[in-house]
């Protein structure tokens, strides 16, 4: 939770694609372990540095990855580039589960390995490095971040014509993450949604395919079929629709539909009364998982091309703190429906209340006025001055 903001904010003073390095070549370790060997030994030194590289390698390669895109392309084309990075990562997670349906235990493990080292390569190779010098005179191009953490540190002023320098500090006090995010009204509704969608994400995950063996006696080729459906719509939607639908009704727009789609999801899942009923409502997905980018487009307008690092961290950051505090919620929840102690009948009550945080999400995601009446430019007098 805490990485994520440290590398972007990094990336923003010494460049993506130096930090980038980082989580690409640590996600490396792990799959070369398993490819070594199997055996007890070798599972423990999995688990223990796997522990160690996800702190950084779980989401900073997405989050980092969308900071580079945002900080290198203009705001017209920018919502298909997040898109796209975010359709090639489902759509890698697709091809990666399909291959696991038809390789022997010893070769997944190596060609995750070999991936990796390509991708590293691949990057060093062929990424160019962002430039962190933009125009002076452009308002746009200039640091929030900055100006904010001047505004706090002084109670009662209102001089904005101090202005920090960007690289202040090489290690980002959490205070002026806080200032960042409460620059502005939508950045400030985007960390309430990014909490919620984490919630509902993780509630996603073990809590639901709890119930699904519980309830269905789902087994592991069911959970395959599962992902397969459910990743496939996510890379057609996030490649193919997200870039149509976005230049005709807005980012704030799709954020809404893909949260009521992911509600809707967890509700028909709460109430299936046979294995295909799951499978159905899996298809849900081609909007759902348009949660995410539209989220990440709408911060990516509201910094400049030099904070897109911390933005993107944050709002990763803050996800993932819902991620870890879903399965602390959802888990007994899910116990408890599934026991005879339910205070009513409704074992798919879990689902439900995962769904309900995606439906609460929506609120705030109705108040977010992005447009040009919303722009980065008119927000930049709201600050922390405001609250001084």
């Amino acid at each position: 939770m805490l990485m994520l903001p440290l590398l972007g904010h990094l990336s923003d003073i010494y460049g993506r694609k130096a930090l980038l390095t980082v989580p690409v070549a640590a996600a490396i370790v792990p799959s070369v372990i398993l490819a070594i060997g199997r055996s007890t030994n070798y599972f423990y030194a999995y688990y223990a540095i796997k522990t160690f590289t996800g702190m950084v390698s779980d989401n900073g390669i997405e989050c980092l990855s969308i900071a580079y895109a945002a900080a290198s392309i203009s705001e017209e084309k920018r919502v298909s580039a997040i898109g796209a990075v975010a359709g090639i990562g489902s759509a890698a997670y697709l091809f990666g589960t399909m291959a696991a349906r038809f390789l022997s235990t010893a070769h997944i493990f190596l060609v995750a390995a070999i991936s990796s080292m390509v991708a590293a390569i691949y990057m060093r190779i062929f990424l160019e490095e962002t430039s962190n010098h933009f125009r002076s005179d452009d308002a746009l191009n200039q640091p929030i971040l900055g100006e904010s953490s001047a505004e706090c540190s002084q109670s009662g002023s209102n001089d904005s014509s101090k202005i920090v320098p960007q690289s202040f500090k090489k290690v980002l006090p959490l205070k002026d993450i806080f200032c960042l995010l409460r620059s502005s009204v939508t950045l400030s509704l985007a960390t309430v949604i990014a909490f919620l969608n984490g919630l509902g994400e993780g509630g996603q995950q073990t809590p639901f395919l709890y119930f699904l063996k519980a309830r269905l006696q789902y087994n592991k080729d069911n959970f395959a079929v599962l992902i397969l459906i459910g990743y496939s719509g996510a890379a057609i939607g996030q490649l193919f629709l997200m870039p149509r639908l976005a230049p005709i009704i807005g980012e704030e727009a799709i954020l809404s539909l893909a949260l009521i789609a992911g509600f809707i999801n967890m509700l028909i899942d709460s109430i299936a009364w046979a294995v295909w009923v799951p499978y159905v409502a899996n298809l849900l997905p081609i909007i759902a998982f348009l949660t995410r980018p539209a989220l990440q487009s709408i911060v990516s307008k509201q910094v400049g091309p030099n904070e897109q690092g911390i933005a993107q961290g944050c709002i990763a950051g803050i996800s993932s703190f819902g991620n870890i505090l879903s399965p602390l919620i959802y888990t007994p929840l899910t116990n408890l429906f599934l026991s005879e102690r339910a205070p009513f009948n409704y074992p798919g009550f879990n689902l439900f209340c995962v769904g309900l945080a995606w439906l609460i999400a929506f609120i705030p995601s109705m108040m977010i006025q992005f447009g040009p009446h919303n722009s980065r430019l008119k927000n930049r007098d709201g600050g922390c001055s405001s609250d001084a």
